[in-house]
């Protein structure tokens, strides 16, 4: 079953969703339209309990938002933080089976999943937004905290660094990294133990958690509105700029090694 950017296979109850969006699966206007497509089924099967999350490519779970300008939402679609908080709600289950980078908008689709488990030798996490003065805008101020507590969360975000999965599992980021060898046995025999139980029980189980545990609208509706507002401020402009300039949004370094790369900014002149 095909959702424009992701692949859908469906077995036992178990959907297995494959992202792809080459060169470096941006979450751009087109990951946007086939995540929107991919929840209008979900919230309408009955036969789908677990819903596992991959990539297609290598080096890339799913990346940063598309800041080239080309993917600008119609003023009446729900904001990609809407769609977040609406793919947390979903009854099914979701896992993200993490290989590469996942960073900034893609770290936050990461933390909207119920669960998470990372490649020990291939997956590496970030919050890059505030090295061009930006903040997480899809509810990363607010699910990082609840994982990991405020202190680590602020380390994360304020660094803008680029976390291994060691030491994500470590800070609660993620609640495994496994050998990658294990990685997809382990999360297929997971997905199917749960499949197998009585749904009224596991879908109660998340649906009572959620109550406790996502970000409240209010604070999520803030979050994005003052993300926009700083979109505008000049020193934005000029950074982006910069890491166009060295080869974001690429297979280049500026996104292999973003985290160090935000380090290296030079103003002009």
């Amino acid at each position: 079953m095909e959702f424009r950017l992701f692949c859908r296979s469906d077995s036992n109850g178990v959907a297995i969703v494959e992202i792809g969006n080459p060169p470096v699966n941006l979450v751009d206007i087109e990951f946007i339209r086939a995540l929107t497509e991919l929840l209008d089924d979900l919230e309408s099967v009955d036969q789908v309990r677990v819903v596992i999350f991959r990539s297609s490519l290598p080096d890339y779970f799913v990346n940063h938002y598309d800041l080239s300008g080309r993917s600008v939402p119609k003023p009446d679609a729900p904001s990609y933080s809407e769609l977040l908080s609406r793919l947390s709600r979903i009854p099914q289950v979701t896992i993200g089976e993490i290989r590469g980078r996942t960073r900034g908008a893609g770290s936050e689709f990461a933390l909207a999943l119920d669960m998470r488990f990372a490649s020990l030798e291939r997956a590496r996490f970030g919050q890059p937004e505030v090295g061009v003065g930006l903040h997480p805008g899809a509810g990363g101020t607010q699910r990082l905290p609840a994982l990991m507590g405020r202190a680590r969360a602020l380390e994360v975000m304020l660094s803008g660094e680029d976390y291994d999965a060691a030491l994500a599992e470590k800070y609660g980021w993620v609640n495994r990294a496994l050998p990658d060898r294990e990685l997809s046995g382990f999360v297929d025999a997971l997905a199917a133990r749960i499949a197998s139980f009585p749904v009224v029980g596991t879908r109660n189980v998340k649906a009572f958690v959620n109550r406790s545990f996502l970000p409240a609208d209010e604070v999520l509706s803030d979050e994005i509105l003052e993300f926009r507002r700083a979109m505008k401020n000049p020193e934005f402009a000029a950074r982006l700029k910069w890491l166009f300039s060295r080869g974001a949004q690429t297979e280049g370094e500026a996104e292999l090694e973003m985290g160090a790369m935000l380090a290296r900014y030079t103003a002009p002149g």
